[in-house]
């Protein structure tokens, strides 16, 4: 009898099967959010909400038993460090799957799987540069053209580039690798049904 057994096969014998999972859940705690079919990530779902209920825990025993899945000593102290904490006012539900459609090829049904609560990633604003205009309306400025400090101006030389080919040789090469590239865009241009 195969009790508490439950879950798909995903057509693979059991190592592979867990393999499979085990690499899933690790690129999902990585990268936060993957792409896949949907019967490979309602399985791995439930191994990425039994790793971050163990990171929530914050054991000894919970960081060996997730190391003895996830095989990662640097992955388990993100999960109980940086990713767990983000969970600590959720009972359950730490992942979302979400539909993406089908597959080109092989007509597979593809599903996002995430995390509910991702990792904030602040970008800062870039950094303008002041002008020479600028510059000389900021007080420092002003002290410098008092007669304190000068400022150096350089005149910079612009050069000219010739990008034309220098031979026939080279010209050939160009068209060769147009032509094979257009070659390749025309097998795999989809078709519509009525064509």
């Amino acid at each position: 009898m195969r009790h508490k057994m439950g879950g798909k096969k995903l057509s693979r014998n059991s190592s592979l099967r867990k393999a499979t999972l085990r690499d899933l859940a690790k690129a999902t705690l990585i990268r936060q959010r993957i792409c896949t079919t949907r019967a490979k990530a309602k399985e791995a779902r439930k191994l990425v909400d039994q790793l971050i209920t163990l990171g929530k825990k914050g054991t000894l025993a919970a960081k060996r038993r997730a190391f003895s899945i996830l095989c990662d000593h640097t992955l388990v102290s993100d999960l109980f460090k940086k990713t767990s904490p983000r969970f600590k006012n959720r009972l359950g539900g730490y992942t979302r799957i979400i539909p993406l459609g089908f597959r080109r090829g092989d007509n597979a049904d593809l599903a996002f799987l995430e995390l509910t609560e991702k990792e904030e990633i602040v970008i800062a604003p870039p950094k303008i540069k002041k002008t020479k205009a600028q510059k000389l309306e900021s007080p420092d400025a002003v002290k410098e053209s008092k007669g304190e400090v000068q400022p150096k101006t350089e005149k910079i030389e612009e050069k000219k580039i010739d990008l034309k080919p220098s031979s026939k040789k080279d010209l050939e090469k160009n068209k060769i690798s147009k032509n094979f590239m257009g070659g390749l865009r025309k097998i795999f241009q989809r078709k519509a049904p009525g064509q």
